[in-house]
């Protein structure tokens, strides 16, 4: 397999992105995703084992980013409160400029066999984790209930932000998903607060 910092590895997950979102998991063929990369079909197996293997590279690659904002949201010396509405406004902002992305990982990432997802459901638990910090963050500054469950908070909290943008995908983004950021934040707060 060939390095993952090659232009070639990205121009293929980008382009597995938009053909996956466009067609269909299923459907998306490894040879639709090397046309929209611009590379020959080959070129894929340079880099990925099969399509599941895209797939997976695909979530990994982009909950990156994910983690990327949230780590550099928790560094900031700011209440918990604010820490858990800039993830939200952030994660639907992420969503929101990248309507394929939204596709795939709302509702093609949830059509796959069970190992996919159990892989899929590994990458996402980094995410989660760091979601874990600031709710205990919260808990021991005052801020959130003490005697909250972590657990359910944690899926509380995803869960919310999880269904709000799977419905705005079911909605051809008919509305601004960012402008719901601290409605969700607002409903959340009402639940876990001290």
């Amino acid at each position: 397999m060939v390095k993952k910092d090659k232009p070639k590895y990205k121009q293929i997950i980008d382009a597995a992105v938009v053909v996956i979102a466009e067609n269909g998991y299923h459907q998306a063929q490894v040879s639709k995703i090397a046309k929209q990369a611009g590379v020959a079909d080959g070129t894929i197996y340079l880099y990925f084992k099969n399509k599941e293997d895209i797939l997976i590279s695909v979530f990994e690659e982009k909950m990156a980013v994910f983690v990327e904002k949230l780590e550099q949201i928790l560094v900031r010396d700011i209440p918990a409160v604010d820490k858990l509405g800039l993830m939200i406004e952030s994660h639907f902002s992420l969503l929101a400029s990248d309507l394929h992305l939204a596709i795939v990982t709302q509702l093609e990432l949830r059509q796959s066999n069970t190992e996919i997802r159990m892989k899929i459901n590994g990458v996402l638990r980094g995410y989660l984790l760091l979601l874990d910090k600031i709710l205990v963050k919260g808990m021991e500054d005052g801020e959130f209930d003490e005697k909250m469950d972590i657990r359910l908070a944690r899926q509380m909290v995803f869960g919310t932000m999880d269904e709000t943008i799977t419905t705005w995908v079911m909605n051809d983004h008919k509305y601004d998903l960012v402008e719901l950021a601290p409605k969700v934040h607002r409903l959340l707060m009402k639940g876990i607060r001290a």
